[in-house]
């Protein structure tokens, strides 16, 4: 994952220009988040929070669902599989169901809503957001160097 190379590589640059980031925030509860922290270890567990089930943070920041994007925003987002090695390959299969966003009172055969929530990213300074960037689909995200530079300048 690119933000944790980021978060390993330049942790002591962020902290001294005073950024507290990245902050990560996931659908789920607090098991999944721990699993998720022991499969990523370069994560600062106290930069990781959940959001419940009710997609309280997700609906206020202004993320949507999959199914309500326009498909017209979306027609030519241009997507790569991660460069993983073949551990973390194997690593993400043999986890990628116990850190999924899905209740444990699931019914067989309905689709989850959190499978289905697009996340964000977020540059913020006190009260002032400085940049927002809105999935358009599952895996999609911004340049990450221009959010680094974005938070670095503004610092």
């Amino acid at each position: 994952n690119e933000w944790q190379d980021v978060q390993r590589s330049q942790s002591a640059t962020l902290s001294e220009k005073g950024i507290a980031g990245p902050i990560f925030v996931s659908i789920g509860d607090v098991d999944k988040m721990k699993t998720f922290l022991t499969q990523n270890p370069n994560i600062d567990e106290h930069n990781m929070f959940v959001d419940d089930y009710t997609f309280g943070a997700y609906k206020a920041a202004g993320f949507q669902s999959f199914t309500d994007v326009d498909q017209n925003d979306v027609k030519d987002v241009k997507m790569t599989a991660p460069n993983l090695s073949f551990s973390q390959w194997m690593g993400y299969f043999g986890n990628v169901m116990k850190v999924s966003p899905i209740p444990n009172d699931m019914k067989f055969g309905q689709v989850p809503e959190g499978v289905l929530r697009l996340g964000g990213t977020f540059v913020v300074k006190g009260d002032e957001i400085l940049y927002q960037w809105n999935d358009r689909l599952p895996g999609d995200h911004p340049d990450i160097q221009e959010v680094l530079d974005i938070a670095t300048t503004n610092a």
